[in-house]
């Protein structure tokens, strides 16, 4: 009873926390793909497999499927998958355990900072997109 003055804005709020979560993924999902070869030369730097599949496979998630869940399209299922992915890019990326600090502390919070959005990833997953998407047209 005390959260009624939310549950009106409940779609519009959806819809804002949306296009949040997005924004970081649809920019550096943009520089991967205008910067495509620098994308490919870092991940074969840190040692990641197949540099140019693993690039391009980024690139697909972070900004087409970026895109797709801040319009709502396939919301939950593509948002569990960055989840996913977001989840994976922290352990391969973020490897703070094996650094001392100063760089250590950047890479930790970087490392936390995906585990938080694939929380909210997984929350948009079960709560859906809301009724301003694509999904409920």
């Amino acid at each position: 009873m005390r959260y009624t003055l939310l549950a009106g804005s409940r779609d519009g709020m959806l819809l804002l926390a949306r296009l949040l979560l997005m924004v970081l993924f649809v920019i550096f999902g943009w520089y991967k793909l205008t910067g495509f070869s620098a994308t490919v030369a870092y991940m074969g730097s840190v040692g990641v497999p197949m540099p140019a599949v693993t690039a391009g496979i980024a690139v697909i998630l972070e900004f087409f499927v970026g895109l797709a869940i801040a319009v709502g399209f396939y919301t939950r299922p593509l948002a569990l998958l960055l989840g996913i992915y977001t989840l994976a890019a922290a352990v391969i990326g973020h490897q703070f355990w094996h650094m001392v600090d100063p760089e250590r502390i950047g890479t930790m919070i970087n490392f936390y900072k995906n585990v938080s959005i694939s929380g909210g990833l997984l929350l948009l997953c079960i709560a859906g997109p809301g009724r301003y998407s694509l999904d409920k047209r």
